[in-house]
């Protein structure tokens, strides 16, 4: 296969992108290649808003052909949350065709070595960058995430996730040298010698199967860690959210081609209604590396079950934010307002459970009992979503009907501290749009606890009264232990109280958000300097991004020679 990318070409392009994220993984600073605003894209080949949106608008009713071998039906069904039907189909695979295929091109991708594979990789990146007003779209579409939640999310921040693995797989491959010279003293006799080559192999084929939410966001990491790896890697999107994962694979088949490589190192596997085909592909000898978001049973079910693999799972947790005492009540309140309602909560990052001492907290406006504080809660949610315009920018629209039936059924939990409204979208009447419920629930309360020690997946929070700030440090603690959380937070003034919670944090594998009253949020986090999850508790197995995420997914082979 002909090349029209040469590998120095590449390296030459995108050598300093590379060395900046290793810089800014090694640091832990501030840094980004890819823009957050919209008006930042429409030169250098990049597609600017009214281009992008025409390129998703083509796209409807459409096949997109990727060109896979073993293609034997094409499938789709995709609607939008919004209330647009897609038309999209795609191919449906013979994975006994399709496996075989790309596993024939991984022999020249591992050869190339860990160099080119980032830099192909980054090409990538790049190539999926261009189209980020298209992949907004595509990701607002079946993700239902607003706008320019989708543009930020779906685009730049993925692609900094997407970065940030390849960065990571890079430095892990090559922290063992290429090759050494071996010589072992052996006093009057003649030194023993041998050279050495060390050569980064992968484990075979990944497996990424998406989530509806976030399907670049959650899917990028385990799919560059494994390509940058050397492994080929199948696509299985959630099939409610092909068309952002979809038209990945063909930016990443069109580079991989283009490259000199086989573009069936990367390939989708879309399925047909009902089929549930995850299963069945996490099990196949080939599969050697599964990477999963979404819930708890089915991320248990491949744990146990797809042995022959390593398998990364992100689950479901019951996130928790313990309110002791804050010298800016005001901020506190405006931050989890807006916590609470990103995305109508729909992120496995939400705070769900507000632990609030029943006595009330010490505030910058006074003593606050627990009901002032969360009546003065419900009215800042109120404020931040009181103009439709301003809430449907925000909240986006209900990604699917159980998450509606959760919210609905929540009400009737306890007392509600903050009733949950519709809102109707001008633009899009078929959007299921409803703002987050507050319940108050009884730490105390047997029956209570049933409830806030469950995932409610949504715009669901639970304002839980506890005896004390020590009560509520040790629910914080048997919450992770037994639940897994991916976020923690507390607000506190307190230097005893902080190191509590952080105590357990350190212990319990949890990563802690303090007091945080400005512009960054809780269930918010920055790649390259942020750890997403900690694969320390039962939330998730894995963290976005280190090393021990991508190190796994190749083993180092020595071919000796006597000297």
């Amino acid at each position: 296969m002909s090349a029209e990318l040469t590998a120095h070409e590449l390296i030459e392009k995108h050598r300093p992108t590379l060395e900046q994220a290793l810089e800014a993984i090694r640091t832990r600073a501030y840094w980004s290649p890819h823009p957050e605003h919209p008006k930042a894209y429409g030169e250098n080949g990049s597609l600017d808003a009214a281009a992008g949106k025409a390129a998703f608008d083509a796209l409807l009713g459409t096949r997109l052909d990727l060109g896979q071998p073993g293609t034997d039906d094409w499938v789709g069904g995709e609607v939008s949350p919004y209330g647009v039907e897609l038309g999209v189909t795609y191919p449906h695979a013979d994975v006994d065709v399709l496996l075989p295929a790309m596993r024939a091109g991984q022999r020249a991708w591992r050869d190339a070595g860990p160099e080119v594979r980032a830099v192909v990789c980054l090409e990538i990146l790049k190539r999926i960058s261009d189209r980020t007003h298209e992949f907004a779209h595509a990701v607002m579409h079946t993700s239902g995430q607003a706008f320019m939640m989708a543009f930020q999310a779906g685009g730049p921040h993925a692609q900094d996730r997407g970065l940030e693995a390849v960065a990571y797989a890079y430095a892990e491959q090559v922290r063992t040298p290429g090759t050494a010279e071996w010589s072992k003293p052996q006093g009057k006799r003649d030194p023993l010698a041998l050279t050495k080559r060390f050569t980064p192999v992968p484990r075979g084929i990944g497996l990424v199967i998406g989530c509806n939410t976030f399907p670049t966001w959650n899917g990028y990491p385990g799919l560059f860690a494994s390509l940058a790896t050397g492994n080929a890697v199948l696509v299985k999107p959630h099939p409610r959210a092909v068309l952002p994962l979809a038209l990945t694979v063909q930016a990443a088949r069109d580079v991989l081609a283009a490259s000199g490589f086989d573009p069936n190192l990367v390939a989708l596997a879309a399925e047909r209604p009902g089929e549930g085909i995850a299963k069945t592909l996490a099990t196949r000898p080939e599969i050697r590396i599964i990477d999963y978001t979404g819930s708890t049973s089915f991320g248990d079910w491949l744990e146990a079950n797809a042995g022959q693999a390593q398998v990364y799972t992100e689950k479901a947790g019951v996130n928790t934010v313990i309110v002791h005492s804050t010298d800016d009540y005001q901020g506190m309140l405006s931050n989890l307002a807006f916590s609470l309602s990103l995305y109508s909560g729909q992120m496995c990052t939400t705070p769900q459970n507000l632990l609030i001492p029943r006595e009330g907290i010490a505030t910058d406006q006074g003593a606050k009992t627990f009901d002032e504080v969360t009546a003065d809660l419900a009215r800042a949610v109120d404020g931040l979503l009181g103009d439709d315009a301003r809430a449907n920018a925000l909240l986006g629209a209900i990604v699917n009907p159980d998450v509606k039936a959760r919210l609905e059924a929540a009400a009737g939990l306890g007392e509600v501290a903050l009733a949950s409204r519709e809102i109707s979208n001008p633009e899009f009447p078929g959007a299921v749009v409803r703002t987050p419920v507050v319940v108050k629930l009884d730490g105390a309360k047997p029956d209570d606890e049933a409830a806030y020690m469950s995932e409610c997946f949504g715009p669901v929070s639970f304002a839980v009264a506890v005896d004390s700030v020590t009560d509520a440090v040790e629910l914080l603690r048997r919450t992770v232990r037994d639940k897994g959380a991916m976020t923690v937070g507390a607000y506190t003034t307190d230097a005893e109280t902080e190191r509590a919670v952080e105590e357990v944090c350190l212990e319990e594998s949890a990563q802690l958000s303090l007091n945080l009253t400005g512009g960054v949020y809780v269930n918010q986090t920055a790649a390259f300097s942020d750890f997403h999850g900690s694969g320390g508790n039962p939330a998730a197995n894995a963290a976005l991004t280190d090393g021990a995420f991508v190190a796994n997914r190749f083993r180092v082979v020595e071919v000796r020679r006597q000297a």
